[in-house]
């Protein structure tokens, strides 16, 4: 079975996307239903500044079909708390190491529950000033719980290393590839359960979007789900680009 491309765009609450992306004069309340009625996922900007509350995330999942994903970004204070216990080599330093990532990642998703199978994955990302350490990494991805999707982002190239793939495959956690425009496009590397793909250029051509479908089109064809989101604009050329790579991977 040919795996699904869940594609859109980060954020979707943008009022100045109307016209070219949504119609001219749509309500504020409209817009999530207007989105979702053309792209079949997002990626949530707002749960990166706080935590979810289940009567946001019930009204989310009411605007929106039963086949359209959400992907949310991990709350930032939350989401290094779980990443910033130094590990211990004493056997009593570490397991408070390992109570402390613990008790932080079951505060950090729980809200998250609430998407259920609407949840496409969480979001983890790894600022640029955030240096590779294995160990801290190995102790987020053991206190993460196993059925809940997570995609880790790595900003510093440092984390680029076979010793960091190989321990997100061994936790069934994705890589999260980021095109960036001062950086080689990067690989898709196949570390979880679907390939996470970051579109943050400020251009694409038609040839890009054809390209990176191509290279998509290789890990559907072999059943595995796709994420790809554009990033932000002012006026919805993103969301149009999204639009587009649907179309090609169709």
């Amino acid at each position: 079975m040919r795996g699904h491309a869940y594609i859109g765009t980060s954020g979707y609450a943008y009022p100045d996307w109307a016209p070219l992306f949504y119609p001219a004069g749509i309500r504020a309340g409209d817009l999530l239903k207007n989105y979702s009625g053309r792209l079949p996922a997002v990626e949530l900007n707002n749960t990166f500044y706080q935590q979810p509350k289940p009567d946001k995330i019930a009204a989310w999942l009411a605007a929106t079909p039963d086949d359209f994903r959400f992907v949310v970004k991990a709350q930032r204070g939350g989401s290094m708390r779980a990443f910033a216990a130094k590990p211990q080599q004493r056997s009593a330093d570490r397991l408070r190491s390992q109570q402390t990532a613990a008790e932080t990642v079951a505060w950090l998703t729980a809200p998250y529950r609430l998407f259920g199978e609407r949840l496409g994955g969480v979001l983890y990302r790894v600022p640029e000033n955030m240096h590779r350490d294995e160990e801290k990494l190995r102790l987020l991805l053991e206190a993460w719980p196993p059925d809940m999707p997570i995609v880790v982002e790595m900003h510093n190239p440092e984390w680029q290393v076979d010793e960091v793939f190989a321990l997100l495959a061994l936790h069934s956690a994705t890589l999260c590839a980021t095109d960036l425009d001062d950086r080689d496009a990067p690989d898709l590397r196949l570390t979880g359960r679907s390939i996470y793909l970051r579109l943050r250029r400020t251009a694409y051509s038609d040839k890009d979007l054809a390209d990176w479908a191509g290279r998509l089109s290789a890990f559907l064809d072999s059943g595995t789900d796709c994420f790809v989101f554009f990033r932000h604009d002012d006026d919805g050329t993103s969301a149009l680009r999204a639009l587009r790579l649907c179309e090609l991977l169709a």
